[in-house]
């Protein structure tokens, strides 16, 4: 039994092992493959909203041979204040394993924890492991090894996405440039405690330039609503255009986990001159999760 809660504690042979294996699993998904959670039931429990995320596990869960019961925390008693420990002490007698979408990192780890059953982080505020593996899966298979390469992102770099980038940067061993407003750069510790080829700036081009992978995220993430129009205004030209792609390699891949707005993070020209690239990494979430959870019950 294995848990996926973070990238920090993720090995690297543990990220090849689920990036190699989704190879298998994208090829043989309408040959066949392996079904290992045949007989088994899996929890869905999320707190936020979602599409890639709920509809790749669900049909993952399907896939892999198992049944997705898909539990919204607020029709349960989690929502009514019951301590995610003796929720998880009670799923844990009832299902084989657990995938949760919800704020606190904490609550996933004591889940994990009280549960005993194999349990993934589906996004925190803190981290969104699955997104990270999904795209450098998506590179992979587009450009060969990441190991290397140059990935700038571009707009909140302290938000759960950037975070977990730092996390793989470090330890796939490839360069991980951030550019963000001052007060949107993640934390000088969580970068010490990173390690890595890792850099933080103000400057857009420096970021950018020669770069094989242009990436951004919403400006305003999920709980932050009330923070959206001085966010706007901070991260305004902080957005991937084609002037910007202009400075990073001539083949360089541009990537967005989705959802798009159009005209903050990314303009439109941009986001559909590179969309065959970013549909095929949403449809990746399905092929990962399903090596994820493959790996999660090996």
């Amino acid at each position: 039994m294995k848990n996926l809660l973070s990238l920090e504690t993720l090995s690297r042979s543990d990220m090849e092992y689920i990036l190699t294996s989704t190879v298998a699993f994208k090829q043989g998904r309408h040959s066949g493959h392996p079904k290992p959670l045949v007989g088994q039931t899996w929890a869905m429990i999320f707190s936020k909203s979602s599409t890639r995320t709920r509809v790749s596990f669900e049909v993952g869960i399907h896939e892999l041979g198992g049944k997705a019961l898909f539990l919204n925390a607020n029709d349960i008693q989690l929502g009514r204040g019951e301590p995610i420990k003796d929720t998880a002490r009670v799923l844990g007698r009832m299902v084989h394993g657990a995938v949760i979408r919800t704020y606190a990192q904490n609550d996933v780890e004591q889940f994990a924890e009280y549960s005993r059953i194999p349990t993934i982080n589906a996004l925190t505020d803190d981290e969104h492991p699955c997104q990270i593996l999904t795209d450098i899966f998506t590179f992979q298979e587009k450009r060969g090894p990441i190991q290397g390469k140059v990935v700038a992102f571009i707009g909140d770099g302290a938000c759960n996405v950037p975070v977990s980038w730092i996390f793989a940067a470090a330890k796939l061993g490839f360069e991980l440039r951030i550019a963000a407003p001052r007060a949107f750069q993640p934390p000088s510790a969580l970068l010490s405690r990173a390690g890595g080829n890792i850099h933080c700036t103000e400057d857009l081009e420096s970021a950018a330039a020669g770069a094989d992978l242009l990436y951004t995220d919403v400006w305003v993430s999920m709980g932050k609503e009330a923070e959206a129009a001085e966010r706007i205004r901070q991260m305004e030209k902080y957005q991937i255009n084609g002037e910007l792609l202009r400075v990073a390699k001539n083949n360089a891949l541009v990537m967005h986990c989705l959802p798009a707005y159009r005209g903050k993070e990314i303009d439109e020209t941009t986001f559909e001159a590179h969309a065959q690239t970013i549909f095929d990494q949403a449809e990746n979430r399905l092929h990962v999760q399903k090596a994820i959870m493959g790996w999660a019950v090996s």
